[in-house]
């Protein structure tokens, strides 16, 4: 019997950015309320006032360097909206609408598997426990729920002497800052040494798969962008390169070998998630079950919707759908209207930035305000004054109600909607784990959406694939329009929203468009609906509301549960804060020499 306790971990480890979590316990370790502080700040909307929208992709997208292309993509839509709206005849190219399902589904498939092997598995997995095991009997495990190549008994014996060697250093490495030997976790050594093999396997494979990220953007991370499509011209011509007489349109990435290296990366990407993460899903899940009932943050779910079978104005074509769950109520998808002042709203009730009319009222992000107003202790301090504003993070809403964005959104919307492949892989997932549906509104349902997401977007990406071909082979090579390209052509006043399908969420960056320049710029992103503070209506967010739902620490110096948790929701930080200071001063200067 323990007592009573307010439990701080600050920082959470292995996460993008800066996130501090405080929970009260009970005298039996159950935690009964839980605080998610988000402890940076971010500025880009502030410092994209006044500049040319056609520049804000590149400004935005280094709100993040995890996802390293998603606020690029979502700010060129942003722009591309506002023309749309203005401009009905506006469209982007098909080629162009195919090149970026395919790097926005690589960023995902990529995403998920770093994100489960690097910063999540270990939640689960025992990397000092890997070093009982017997190499022979890891083979036989991994050889029983795949067939990956990379699973003998010596290729095992190989990866547990490199463990043997950080232990013996008295140095974990890599392998450092967890709570190694903690009585929660559950897998035999040979499913820890698995684990930890297929963790250096990730490391090698995504650089791999990152290529098509360069081919189609000219590098990562951070590739390039343009509004009216994509940057990259492609090559019909079978000569390339200066020496070669080619130069020009010739000298491209996208021609015949930078496209076979793109069908490269969407195998290895199949390979590995068929082969290698999700059979590792599953088996380690299955020693987890109970964690089905730990973690549901209220049932609520929505998903804008992405991946466009035709155009990303047409919502219909969707892979992902959008739309809205209530309640965890999967017969019924509520509508999305993107334009009503009552529907999607940001609240600062306890987030440090204040509104004109009061802190109380929230806003659409068309007339969303980035006011710092930072109110809270000054450091050191032992804790937040919760009662008050204690967050860099806004309190995203719909209609009042707190939502969940993620995989397990869009996987649940998917499901709800019908596509056939969903549902299939929930039910067999649902019933080889022998858990009830229940489980999927659960920590455990939120990382195992995760793995069968990557499932269904990897099989997708040969069809855009092949689509992409076709074009070619028809004679179809335009990626780019350049009509209305110059905003003299423009209407005085435009407005969009840039909409997509983040590996964290639903992302949205908001423009205002008056004479050629941007007046007013919000992104509301993932980790804002997701990590957000409680509101006006005192109401928790998902992070909050998940972590008061069933958790009992079993050591409050090492609070592995509420790690659990967290990281099942995948926390970028750096993009849920709104980097200046509040005067706008330079904080900082890197000098590389």
């Amino acid at each position: 019997m323990t007592t009573a306790q307010r439990i701080v971990v600050d920082p959470v480890t292995r996460i993008e950015g800066h996130l501090r979590i405080e929970a009260r316990t009970d005298a039996a370790g159950k935690i009964t309320q839980a605080y998610s502080a988000g402890t940076m700040v971010r500025g880009i909307e502030i410092i994209l006032r006044g500049r040319d929208p056609r520049d804000a992709w590149a400004f935005a997208q280094r709100i993040c360097g995890v996802c390293t292309l998603v606020h690029g993509v979502a700010s060129v839509r942003s722009v591309e909206d506002a023309l749309h709206r203005a401009i009905p005849g506006y469209t982007i190219p098909r080629n162009a609408e195919l090149i970026r399902n395919l790097m926005i589904a690589t960023q995902y498939v990529h995403d998920h598997v770093m994100h489960f092997y690097h910063l999540h598995a270990f939640d689960w997995v025992d990397v000092v426990s890997s070093l009982k095991a017997d190499p022979k009997a890891t083979s036989a495990l991994a050889q029983s729920i795949s067939r990956y190549s990379k699973s003998s008994p010596g290729y095992f014996a190989d990866v547990q002497k490199k463990i043997k060697t950080f232990v013996d250093q008295g140095q974990l490495g890599i392998f450092s800052n967890a709570y190694w030997g903690h009585p929660a976790y559950k897998l035999p050594p040979e499913a820890n040494l698995m684990a930890v093999a297929h963790y250096l396997e990730a490391l090698s494979w995504q650089r791999e798969v990152v290529k098509l990220h360069t081919i189609f953007g000219g590098k990562n991370p951070h590739p390039n962008f343009v509004v009216g499509g994509v940057p990259c011209a492609i090559s019909v011509q079978t000569s390339a390169g200066p020496q070669r007489g080619g130069g020009g349109q010739a000298a491209t990435a996208v021609n015949m070998v930078g496209l076979q290296i793109v069908q490269n990366v969407i195998k290895q990407m199949q390979e590995f998630v068929d082969q290698v993460y999700v059979p590792d899903l599953l088996a380690i899940a299955s020693f987890y079950k109970d964690w089905g009932g730990i973690g549901n943050a209220g049932g609520n779910f929505m998903a804008f919707g992405d991946l466009p079978g035709k155009s990303i104005w047409d919502k219909d074509s969707f892979l992902i759908p959008r739309g809205v769950i209530l309640n965890g109520d999967l017969s019924t998808v509520h509508p999305i209207d993107l334009d009503k002042d009552d529907e999607i709203q940001e609240f600062v009730s306890h987030s440090w930035y204040q509104y004109g009319a009061g802190d109380a009222q929230g806003l659409h992000p068309f007339k969303g305000e980035t006011a710092l107003n930072f109110t809270g202790p000054k450091p050191p301090y032992e804790h937040l004054d919760v009662d008050k504003k204690y967050s860099w993070i806004k309190s995203p809403r719909w209609k009042g109600k707190v939502m969940e964005v993620g995989p397990l959104a869009r996987v649940l919307l998917m499901y709800a909607k019908g596509h056939q492949q969903t549902r299939a892989l929930v039910d067999s997932t649902l019933k080889t784990l022998d858990v009830p549906v229940s489980a999927l509104f659960s920590t455990l349902g939120r990382t195992a959406a995760r793995g069968l997401e990557s499932k269904i977007i990897a099989d997708a990406m040969q069809g855009w694939y092949d689509a992409l071909i076709a074009n070619i082979k028809a004679g179809d090579v335009r990626t780019f329009n350049d009509q209305y390209w110059d905003p003299s052509a423009w209407p005085n006043h435009m407005q969009g929203v840039g909409l997509m399908e983040a590996p964290r969420g639903g992302l949205s960056h908001w423009i205002v468009v008056d004479d050629g320049k941007i007046s007013n710029y919000q992104a509301v992103v993932p980790s804002t609906w997701n990590a957000g503070p409680r509101d006006a209506k005192g109401q928790p967010g998902p992070y909050e509301a998940a972590l008061q739902d069933n958790h009992v620490l079993h050591d409050p110096k090492k609070p592995l549960e509420i790690l659990r948790t967290v990281h099942s929701f995948d926390p970028c930080i750096a993009c849920a804060v709104h980097v200046t200071d509040p005067q706008g001063e330079e904080l900082v200067q890197v000098k590389v020499t």
